[in-house]
């Protein structure tokens, strides 16, 4: 949650206006106590814990909420995003970096909710993102409460080769105003 990815999308979304909150999934702080790399928790439990999140900021929230997260953080925020819209005021969400599948395998596809979402979302991708390229995601079927924003040249947290010419922290500005459209789409409707 503190990585320099992170603390840039959020300080540069709380820099535009928007509350920003911040978690960490239980086998990120094992990993964080003990050093090393810990395997992710089952799916429910991963659920469990976003759904606690979400619970918690919509007793505090006086309006509407948007829910999202990188990697993992998103695509469990996307499992539950319909779920969570009718109970919580959320109106829609924001993915980082979406795993489509897993690297390496792009035939085993983490879209099947996607295909069916109700609720707006925004996956922020970059083109050459190992969990889902730009040539791959485009044949996807996917909502089409879904939008897809582009980073050129981008991997799974938005940094272009150096022979691009491009620069990660521009990236990361698109990705910024991007998200900052969207919620501002969100809330004005």
């Amino acid at each position: 949650m503190d990585s320099p990815f992170m603390t840039a999308m959020a300080s540069g979304l709380a820099g535009r206006g928007w509350r920003v909150v911040r978690f960490e999934f239980d086998y990120m702080a094992r990993q964080r106590r003990s050093g090393r790399k810990a395997a992710p928790d089952r799916m429910p439990k991963l659920q469990e814990a976003f759904r606690h999140q979400i619970k918690q900021q919509a007793e505090v929230a006086v309006g509407p909420l948007i829910i999202g997260g990188k990697s993992m953080g998103g695509r469990v925020a996307s499992l539950l995003l319909d779920e969570v819209a009718q109970e919580f005021r959320v109106r829609g969400g924001l993915c980082f970096g979406y795993p489509f599948h897993p690297l390496g395998k792009p035939d085993q596809l983490r879209t099947e909710h996607l295909e069916m979402m109700q609720t707006p979302a925004l996956i922020l991708q970059g083109e050459r993102d190992g969990f889902g390229t730009r040539a791959e995601v485009e044949t996807y079927a996917l909502s089409a409460q879904i939008q897809v924003g582009w980073l050129p040249d981008g991997d799974h947290s938005f940094k272009p080769r150096k022979a691009s010419g491009l620069r990660e922290v521009d990236n990361w500005s698109a990705a910024i105003e991007m998200a900052d459209v969207f919620c501002q789409g969100l809330v004005a409707g």
